[in-house]
């Protein structure tokens, strides 16, 4: 896990804006840390802990595209994600993310974005949740909106948040239904329109950026 750390400040160091370079990025250790834009993040499945997870395998149906999957372990590179706003706003690293605010997940080990469409998943027939474009092209099939639970009104580690798909009103969804073989062991991920407790996320483990805030009062 060290060592996974030390990549992801490594990571951070080079890709974010210059403004950031020489402030502190948290390694998320303890609850309560404030999520902003550029922090790097793996997001868990309430209900059964799983991460949502992506791996330069297409799938076999549906799109084609690279798939995306929940996985058992928590020392996982590819559960890795990192989180930017909408193209052309001026949001930046740093920002903190309010409820109800539009935003990107992109993949950080194969640089695509967490994206949906109207093609059925493979083992339930739900929305496909698959990932898609790179670093110079995305569309608004890679917007999610965010929907925190309770009172909070910016995104925080311990807060239970929603993920709603624009184009598709379909909600990011995990369940108990795995893959036996590509991806064995691995369950499915989809897009589903009605709110259910199997559509709740917490965000777990990462490097979080410090809220612009934090960085001018240094």
């Amino acid at each position: 896990m060290a060592l996974s750390l030390l990549g992801l400040a490594v990571f951070l160091f080079v890709t974010m804006d210059s403004d950031y370079t020489s402030s502190t990025a948290y390694a998320a250790a303890s609850e309560g840390v404030e999520i902003t834009y550029g922090s790097v993040i793996k997001l868990m499945h309430e209900k059964t802990k799983f991460r949502l997870h992506s791996h330069d395998v297409p799938y076999g149906s549906g799109s084609g595209q690279q798939s995306v999957t929940g996985f058992p372990n928590v020392d996982d590179a590819n559960s890795y994600w990192v989180v930017r706003p909408e193209p052309d706003t001026s949001a930046k690293s740093g920002d903190n993310i309010k409820s109800g605010t539009i935003i990107r997940l992109q993949h950080m080990k194969t640089r695509k974005w967490l994206h949906s469409h109207l093609h059925a998943s493979p083992i339930s027939g739900n929305l496909e949740v698959s990932c898609f474009g790179d670093d110079n092209n995305s569309d608004t099939g890679d917007y999610w909106r965010l929907e925190i639970e309770g009172s909070g009104k910016s995104w925080r580690q311990d807060q239970r948040v929603r993920l709603l798909h624009v184009d598709t009103s379909g909600f990011l969804h995990s369940h108990n239904k795995k893959y036996s073989r590509i991806a064995g062991g691995q369950q499915e991920v989809c897009g589903v329109r009605e709110k259910k407790a199997d559509n709740v996320w917490l965000a777990a483990e990462g490097i979080y950026l410090p809220t612009a805030e934090s960085k001018a009062s240094m």
